[in-house]
């Protein structure tokens, strides 16, 4: 299996549906196969579902939708038991599928969002003190809307940075996206069309390929060290408060790997990192709160950072 043809296949497909930016599909995928979780923070109506839907199916996964609310309860999400046959049986929660969407994460109380809390960092859930693994590959993909704050409950920091990457599809960008959405709407005859779409890999195919990232996908010690200087320097910034932790490093080195291998490569250059460095570093830093109130973003400060931390010599281009 050629891998970087693979993934080729993948975003066009996803992209022959899914009106936007190609690197959104990129990384979205660099996610998986790094075997993380996503975040989109996106306002309303911007096809945050319809791009999920189609990406699980173009990876032959089985895919649930989880829409959070006020009222929703742990068990909602991971299952209880019932009585049936004389005897208490697992009911399962949408947590058991391979790619989860958790629409609107943040509607939901703490309580709630916490039970997701063991499955992004373990694969597993516990019912009844009783723990059940989850099959692989199991990928949440969350949406949270940034613009409306009544009745939600903002994601503490610990479940913020269990998420590999922090994305954003946004607007169309011009007036030719715009009408494109409106052509592919006509042209489905249909609000849903991933029902449709034939899977390119299977789910066992995407493990391997996850696999391979892990074994196969060289990391030089010049990139290891670029990789923990940008780190570093974001707690040592000046407007931050609280930097990134050293999952951050093991964020950039993830999904780094995973971006080498689509491009085609058996190695990791600067460039991977410098791509997906806000993505991946954004939402594990904390302002000081008068930057905050000023207007300043914790994405603007991870590439001031990366603008400052010098690239490897042995890969500056001439």
């Amino acid at each position: 299996m050629k891998v970087a043809e693979r993934c080729e296949e993948i975003i066009k497909l996803v992209g022959s549906i899914f009106v936007g930016s190609e690197e959104i599909i990129e990384k979205l995928l660099a996610a998986a196969i790094a075997n993380g979780h996503v975040l989109f923070e996106d306002n309303p109506g911007l096809g945050k579902t319809l791009l999920a839907k189609v990406f699980a199916k173009s990876l032959g996964c089985e895919f649930r939708r989880c829409q959070f609310t006020p009222d929703m309860l742990p068990a909602d999400i991971i299952g209880t038991y019932v009585w049936k046959n004389n005897g208490f049986e697992l009911l399962k929660g949408p947590i058991f599928t391979n790619i989860l969407l958790a629409d609107e994460i943040n509607r939901a109380t703490p309580k709630t969002q916490s039970a997701l809390l063991e499955a992004m960092e373990e694969q597993q859930v516990t019912i009844e003190g009783k723990t059940y693994e989850l099959e692989e590959p199991f990928i949440v993909i969350a949406t949270q809307n940034p613009i409306e704050y009544e009745g939600t409950y903002p994601l503490p920091e610990a479940q913020l940075d269990r998420f590999l990457l922090r994305l954003s599809t946004g607007y169309p960008r011009n007036l030719d996206e715009e009408c494109e959405i409106i052509r592919r709407r006509i042209k489905w005859e249909k609000d849903d069309p991933s029902k449709d779409v034939k899977s390119v890999i299977t789910r066992e195919e995407l493990v391997k390929i996850q696999q391979k990232v892990e074994k196969d996908v060289y990391v030089d010690e010049a990139v290891i060290k670029y990789i923990g200087e940008i780190v570093r320097k974001t707690r040592e910034h000046p407007m931050v408060e609280v930097g990134s932790s050293p999952r951050g490093s093991l964020a950039l080195l993830k999904v780094s790997r995973a971006l080498a291998l689509i491009k085609g490569r058996d190695y990791v250059v600067p460039d991977d990192v410098k791509s997906v460095a806000v993505d991946a570093l954004s939402h594990r830093i904390m302002l000081r709160i008068e930057y905050e109130m000023e207007g300043y973003s914790s994405e603007k400060v991870v590439k001031d950072v990366v603008e400052s931390v010098p690239v490897p010599k042995e890969y500056l281009r001439e």
